[in-house]
């Protein structure tokens, strides 16, 4: 899942205060409770595959890379 990032078009609507505020108060993200896109990455922003156990809050790809430094083995 992917999100896009509204602040885009600020750049563009800063000259017109009026536009300005109607983009914002319907395009801001809504500020979310629960679900899936409350908890991301601390590395790189992820919101899928989230590793949250032991206060780790890292997506599955960025603990592969990791994990050997953070003390955890892999056994076969």
């Amino acid at each position: 899942m992917t999100y896009s990032d509204y602040h885009k078009a600020l750049k563009q609507l800063k000259v017109k205060p009026a536009k300005l505020q109607k983009y914002l108060k319907h395009n801001t993200p809504k500020k979310r409770s629960c679900g899936i896109s409350l908890r991301r990455c601390r590395r790189c922003g992820r919101i899928g595959a989230h590793v949250q156990k032991y206060g780790l809050h890292l997506c599955r790809q960025c603990f592969r890379e990791t994990a050997a430094k953070l003390g955890f083995k892999k056994y076969n």
